[in-house]
């Protein structure tokens, strides 16, 4: 594990977009799970669906496959907690290119802005819900709806329109 404290000082800036903060917000009887990838820079929102379960090898091939679609300039690097669903991190890293981050045991703020998005996830995947049941379709939705919510810190922005940005102008 490369620990949070390696991270390029531009991702704790939030100075240069395409770092990363992942987890899963976990449903009915901590057996299923969506995972989130938020982007530090933007606040923009990935949901991955985890119809299969949260395995280390099921959860990798998931955000691999959502990830490898993004230009390199937007995937410089994924900050985790120390969860035993990313103990594939280095095969993650083998496929993407992306090299993963990890936090400190019991320091989730130090990955603000996927906790905050997590808190908002909850007013549409309330705790205790059987999240295998909402396919990929259904959080794209979900994910559509918060990232066209107008952000505060963003100067009322909203994370698709800063991410668009970015996107039409690495391209």
């Amino acid at each position: 594990m490369v620990m949070l404290d390696q991270r390029p000082a531009e991702a704790d800036e939030r100075a240069v977009a395409g770092h990363w903060e992942g987890d899963l917000v976990i449903g009915r009887d901590h057996k299923t799970a969506i995972a989130t990838l938020v982007e530090r820079t933007t606040r923009y929102l990935v949901i991955v669906a985890l119809p299969h379960g949260r395995w280390p090898e099921r959860v990798r091939e998931a955000l691999a496959n959502h990830m490898q679609a993004f230009p390199s300039s937007l995937t410089r690097s994924a900050t985790w907690v120390q969860g035993s669903e990313m103990s594939a991190h280095a095969a993650f890293t083998a496929t993407t290119g992306i090299p993963v981050y990890f936090c400190p045991p019991a320091s989730p703020w130090r990955r603000g802005s996927n906790e905050n998005t997590n808190g908002l996830l909850r007013q549409y995947f309330p705790k205790g819900t059987d999240l295998p049941v909402h396919d990929q379709d259904r959080v794209n939705m979900v994910a559509a709806e918060l990232n066209h919510r107008p952000r505060k810190t963003l100067g009322w922005d909203s994370p698709a329109e800063r991410f668009t940005t970015l996107t039409t102008t690495n391209n």
